[in-house]
């Protein structure tokens, strides 16, 4: 059965548990070699969703940017009270 995909917030919880069982010496030098392959995938994992998210982000205010770009025309066209 194959792992599910972590959420962001689950991929940073699981990082900082590696890292402080590294930190601590609590991983034996067998596993070791898989934590660190494990830190790695999370963290290539977390930057692709933070590039994603931020270029979902952009596009999302580019586009009230235009749309408000188009108000402020309407605006003023229109007489004042």
């Amino acid at each position: 059965m194959a792992k599910k995909e972590p959420t962001y917030g689950e991929a940073v919880e699981e990082l900082e548990r590696i890292i402080a069982e590294i930190e601590e010496a609590h991983v034996d030098v067998d596993a070791l070699t898989e934590k660190v392959k494990r830190a790695t995938f999370l963290i290539g994992f977390c930057k692709d969703r933070l590039r994603d998210t931020e270029v979902e982000v952009k596009k999302a205010l580019s586009g009230l940017e235009a749309g408000d770009e188009g108000a402020e025309d309407d605006i003023s066209d229109e007489e004042p009270f």
